[in-house]
């Protein structure tokens, strides 16, 4: 029995469900119950993105980079999919190392260690190689990336993540530049602490075996939707290790070998 499609009207009404949710901070239940056939209709859900986006841009917001989510496999067999998904960054989500982040300003926030990458050149042919992807990287960086979910209780399936952003929240980025041949992307341990204490362990072989075939996956699909990476841009290449529930009072620091520490702390009441 063939789905039926959502109307543009029904996309942009949910857009703007997922917009008043992240504006008051009271989530809203999963989208995918309002859009028949939503677990096959990836395209609807990513046209829902970019009524997000386009928002945000008419609101002032910069496009600073691109997050690349469900890197890991049991995450994807989780949600019932093969790939990665993809949210955009916007100048408002970036928090400065070592900085405090009012719990009032998120919903379920969640922390997870990834390596960042920031471009010093453009990627905009369809089938990137890994030399491609080499040649135009500056320098990367470790990072946290705080999730968020507008949908009540992290109850997501594939279109409500995809839709609501790839659940983007804020992240954070070291102050250390590093160049590529001062680390291995693929064996450097990831540590990511709470209050002193480990909560997070892996490796950069968790991001889809390597970060790099996370980023050229990413550059590929921009290049096809018509949003190619472009020099400056900041590039999350995917958690190397599971994401862990953060409260009023904890600080986080993530290490990387090779690729040096970032920090954040949370303060205040949540919303």
């Amino acid at each position: 029995m063939a789905t039926i499609a959502p109307t543009a009207t029904l996309e942009e009404e949910l857009a703007d469900s997922l917009l008043d949710a992240s504006a008051s901070c009271v989530p809203i239940p999963p989208i995918r119950d309002r859009v028949p056939g939503a677990d096959a209709d990836a395209g609807s859900a990513y046209r829902i993105q970019e009524h997000l986006t386009q928002a945000r841009l008419r609101a002032g917001r910069r496009l600073v980079g691109r997050k690349i989510g469900l890197t890991a496999t049991s995450v994807q067999k989780q949600l019932g999919v093969d790939q990665p998904d993809f949210g955009m960054l916007f100048d408002h989500m970036s928090v400065p190392d070592g900085e405090s982040v009012a719990m009032a300003s998120l919903i379920a926030p969640k922390c997870e260690a990834e390596i960042a990458f920031v471009l010093g050149a453009d990627i905009d042919v369809e089938r990137p190689t890994i030399v491609d992807v080499l040649a135009a990287i500056d320098y990367a960086l470790p990072a946290i990336e705080i999730v968020d979910s507008r949908i009540a209780n992290w109850d997501i399936r594939f279109f409500d993540t995809v839709a609501d952003n790839a659940s983007s929240g804020l992240f954070v980025l070291g102050s250390r530049p590093v160049a590529l041949d001062a680390f291995d992307l693929r064996l450097c341990g990831m540590l990511l602490t709470k209050n002193g204490e480990g909560v997070s362990y892996g490796a950069g072989a968790a991001c889809l075996g390597h970060p790099l075939n996370a980023l050229r996956w990413l550059a590929a699909t921009m290049t096809s939707v018509g949003r190619p990476l472009r020099a400056g841009d900041v590039v999350l290449s995917g958690a190397l290790g599971p994401m862990i529930a953060a409260r009023a009072g904890d600080y986080y620091e993530a290490c990387i070998n090779g690729l040096g520490s970032v920090r954040v702390a949370f303060s205040g009441a949540a919303a």
